[in-house]
């Protein structure tokens, strides 16, 4: 008996050229560009056709907002290194475009003192947001639910807090992220310095919680279907109404090893909210952050949420109420 052939096999499955369904608009059908063309190595990896791809306007418009602020930040990096391509490379986890300092607060400052930021900030929100409704838009026209777009929207969320909300409230551009990868993981060590280490964050902890439940849930599932493919468990539909498939043996391997299974829309429903719920979660914890809290480890003290450390150097003191005192000269001898 044949079983299921899946991408694990040597059988690459290349079917005719799918166009996708007829919409009601017919600006929509016309629109589909780019391809639709059949590669080999796609193939390895999922459905060998590549198109057509509709754009639209929000989709163009995001293509050119991005380009504009992803450019500008590659601009700076090579003015950063003289124009140099090798040096490009080389130092390329350490360049970075910096928000303005601490005096500007939320003025516009010249480009070459945190301008630049701005301006690439600036474009590349917008790219994410026209983005985000062209995915919203092409849901809708294809009849579908909005899950996806309202997914995309947890992680918008979390990127503008870091970006935009929580340096509004707190009054200065200075306390955004910078652009750039070694200096991005630098802010996020100091953040947490700063305020009292962020794992006594009770909204971190949500956070950090949902992320290993979001890995433990998808690779429950992806092992799961992946065991049945064989019998073709990947063709989730068709194995809902059927009797005696793939489905049911998988449902039968949970209950044997857990007690209970998920079903086949269940388990999609808690994946979906524990990967948002990683974001939301993470930007409500970032934006109390400075704004409510100065100190998590003070304040998971003060709530009974972790004991205090033994008196071993003195008292922890909270940086934020300590004053700087005037320098005084050495005495001459």
């Amino acid at each position: 008996m044949a079983e299921y052939q899946n991408l694990f096999t040597q059988v690459q499955v290349e079917g005719p050229t799918s166009m996708g369904i007829e919409l009601e608009n017919a600006r929509d059908n016309d629109e589909r560009t780019l391809g639709p063309v059949h590669l080999h190595l796609l193939g390895r990896l999922g459905n060998a056709q590549l198109g057509p791809i509709y754009l639209g306007f929000f989709g163009l418009a995001s293509v050119i907002f991005f380009t504009i602020g992803f450019t500008s930040i590659g601009w700076n990096y090579l003015v950063q290194v003289n124009y140099s391509p090798i040096q490009f490379v080389r130092q390329m986890f350490w360049l970075s475009v910096d928000p303005p300092a601490p005096s500007w607060g939320l003025h516009i400052p010249p480009l070459n003192q945190g301008g630049w930021w701005l301006f690439a900030g600036f474009f590349i929100t917008v790219s994410i947001l026209l983005w985000w409704v062209r995915m919203y838009r092409r849901a809708r026209a294809l009849g579908m639910g909005t899950h996806v777009c309202w997914a995309f929207a947890g992680a918008i969320w979390l990127y503008l807090v870091l970006g935009f909300f929580r340096p509004v409230l707190l009054g200065r551009w200075s306390e955004a992220v910078p652009f750039g990868i070694f200096s991005h993981l630098d802010w996020t060590t100091a953040f947490s310095l700063r305020y009292g280490n962020l794992f006594y964050n009770p909204f971190h902890m949500l956070s950090i919680a949902f992320l290993y439940g979001s890995v433990l849930l998808f690779a429950m599932h992806a092992a799961t279907i992946l065991a049945v493919s064989r019998f073709g468990g990947e063709r989730e539909i068709e194995q809902i109404v059927d009797r005696g498939t793939a489905s049911e043996r998988a449902a039968l391997f949970w209950r044997w090893t857990m007690g209970f299974n998920a079903t086949m829309e269940s388990i999609h429903r808690w994946a979906w909210w524990f990967a948002v719920l990683t974001c939301v979660t993470g930007g409500i914890g970032i934006l109390l952050t400075g704004t409510v809290v100065d100190n998590w480890y003070l304040w998971s003290v003060k709530h009974g949420v972790a004991p205090s450390y033994p008196e071993l150097w003195g008292p922890v003191i909270d940086p934020a109420a300590v004053q700087s005192a005037p320098a005084v000269a050495p005495a001459a001898h």
